[in-house]
């Protein structure tokens, strides 16, 4: 599987003059530059707002036996070929299912079909062939209205769902986009190994971690590494103070329509990069447990967002252009959400028990819902106590509302895929879709509340 490193420092040599100057040709407007602050060893908060406090809720170590709500429809999954995943695959991570709405009345449920592995020449991990069978359905009765058969060559995620109801695949060196039809479509292709991608949540950027040699070159219609767009990129946890090995995994920010390269860097592990259409957010270390969000603008200057307690550095991802879900740590090992706003605002809190491990979140097309789904332990994880598969009590999903954290649906998740893409959010939020008990079930939930827009944001166009 792969790792994702959480961003330290980025020194841009020509990529914010790149970045800069693609956003004016592309929107328009006055850029600025400024130098990137040089960086002491702790930051003071910018002055609090005095805004209301924000809500705060602490989840149960205990889900109940069934979803807290009915669901308004369920679809058998036998029926389609699927097969449930054995008890050798926990814990492995390897990316078996994908469930996704295409739009508000159809979804698409793509799942590995079992077999022996096809292994090449290299016995590698990209070396493994897979199958996955694609399936489109029509709710409410669940009809195959398209199916295919696909194939993969490891074991890695390989699909993300876009917000026009396209969606991409990833295979190897390769990046397909498809629609309702299935059909692949070639889009995009690297130089080595995609292993990894992200989009910003307007979807105009995309993210990639690709694995290249420091020998590789790019072919005629490949994706290019330009000199205009260097930068260079250091990871949380990079081992280059342990060895001398020269960087062979590439991490890029591409615009999404044209493929044009905007930045490009060297880096020893692949990276989560948060980026919003203005920026990328990097923590910084403030005193004691304080971390500083510093919002980074492409376009030059920061500007720090205000500050979260945690007992280890936060993992930050953009769940709308101007909302950040914060997930830190408790001083027991419990993880921490604190959803904050780019202008500096907490608008809500959430505790989890530190029987809940290896999150994966799913956010809605329009950014109103949120899905955290965990692994539910019989204990917490720490180095005197590891994970064992025998560990895993169960799998479960939080739905979050994203303005104000009000939690409309809990629900346990069998079976257990520990690498997710078992729960999905329709574009408008009011959907909510999860893998089971053998079926596919689908919950209605009430209309979201939408966050109010800031005044006054700052905005690249």
């Amino acid at each position: 599987m792969v790792c994702r490193r959480r961003i330290r420092q980025i020194s841009f040599k020509y990529g914010v003059a790149a970045v800069a100057a693609f956003i004016l040709l592309t929107f328009g407007g006055a850029v600025t530059f400024a130098p990137h602050p040089t960086r002491a060893q702790t930051v003071d908060a910018p002055a609090p707002h005095a805004p209301a406090p924000p809500k705060e809720r602490y989840l149960v170590n205990h889900f109940p036996e069934g979803p807290s709500l009915p669901p308004k429809w369920s679809i058998p999954i036998d029926p389609l070929g699927f097969s449930a995943p054995g008890a050798l695959y926990l814990g492995s991570r390897n990316a078996l299912v994908s469930l996704d709405f295409i739009d508000e009345d159809r979804l698409l449920f793509t799942f590995r079909i079992p077999g022996l592995l096809h292994r090449d020449s290299t016995n590698s991990e990209e070396g493994d062939e897979r199958r996955i069978r694609a399936v489109l359905l029509a709710l409410p009765q669940g009809t195959v209205t398209a199916e295919t058969t696909w194939t993969v060559h490891d074991r890695l995620r390989y699909l993300w769902m876009l917000h026009n109801g396209h969606f991409l695949v990833r295979d190897r060196n390769n990046l397909f986009e498809s629609d309702a039809s299935l059909a692949l479509k070639p889009y995009l292709d690297f130089p080595g190994s995609l292993v990894w991608l992200e989009l910003d949540p307007t979807e105009e950027f995309l993210v990639t971690n690709s694995r290249e040699p420091v020998s590789t070159t790019a072919k005629p219609g490949q994706v290019a590494s330009p000199a205009t767009a260097a930068a260079s990129v250091t990871s949380e946890q990079d081992p280059s103070a342990l060895d001398n090995a020269v960087p062979e995994m590439v991490v890029r920010i591409l615009d999404r329509k044209s493929g044009q390269v905007m930045l490009v860097s060297r880096t020893r592990t692949s990276v989560h990069l948060p980026i919003n259409s203005l920026g990328y957010i990097e923590n910084l270390r403030g005193q004691e447990s304080k971390w500083m969000l510093n919002l980074n603008y492409f376009t030059g200057g920061t500007k720090l967002l205000g500050s979260v307690d945690s007992a280890c550095e936060p993992d930050d991802d953009f769940i709308s252009d101007r909302e950040i879900l914060v997930t830190g740590c408790g001083p027991s090992g419990e993880s921490k959400l604190e959803a904050v706003t780019t202008d500096g605002r907490t608008l809500w809190i959430s505790e989890a028990p530190a029987t809940q491990v290896w999150p994966h979140l799913t956010v809605a097309a329009n950014s109103s819902r949120i899905a955290w789904a965990t692994l539910d332990m019989s204990h917490a994880v720490n180095s005197y106590a590891p994970m064992a598969a025998e560990d895993v009590k169960e799998q479960s999903v939080t739905i979050f509302d994203t303005a104000d954290g009000d939690i409309p649906l809990v629900a346990p998740l069998n079976p257990i895929f520990d690498a997710g893409g078992n729960v999905a959010i329709s574009p408008s939020g009011q959907r909510v879709a999860l893998i089971n008990n053998g079926a596919i079930q689908v919950f209605e939930l009430p209309a979201p509340v939408l966050a109010p827009a800031a005044p006054g944001t700052h905005s690249a166009r």
